[in-house]
């Protein structure tokens, strides 16, 4: 359904530093820059950090978040580690496992540098 995902930020420069180490645990390779955006493009999408185009202050999203999947809660614990070490703000919880009615989640939060409130999530066997 969805092609790409892109968030707003204020300083380029220190998001693609932020999320090269995040996405790094995640095997995705390092952003390309082109201008004013940063891109991490996979097999299963893209996603995007970006300068506003109209030249206003970027501000997050309130109730917002974006997940990135991972492949195992240890993928998960180096994804919070890694985003904590290059400043991220750990937010909800701690990493670890949730349940609901038929699902079995092991999830971690962060707010990036810009305060977008982004997800590692990996689906367990229930």
């Amino acid at each position: 359904m969805f092609s790409h995902v892109m968030i707003g930020t204020n300083d380029l420069d220190k998001a693609k530093a932020f999320y090269d180490s995040l996405l790094g645990t995640l095997e995705v390779r390092p952003a390309r820059v082109d201008g004013h955006r940063i891109f991490y493009i996979t097999k299963t999408g893209v996603f995007s950090v970006t300068k506003p185009i109209n030249g206003e202050a970027a501000t997050c999203a309130n109730g917002g978040t974006i997940g990135f999947a991972c492949n195992s809660p240890e993928q998960v614990d180096a994804w919070h580690i890694a985003g904590v070490a290059a400043g991220g703000i750990p937010c909800e919880d701690p990493p670890g496992v949730r349940q609901g009615p038929g699902v079995k989640l092991y999830l971690a939060y962060l707010r990036d540098l810009d305060g977008n409130k982004i997800c590692a999530m990996h689906r367990m066997a229930s």
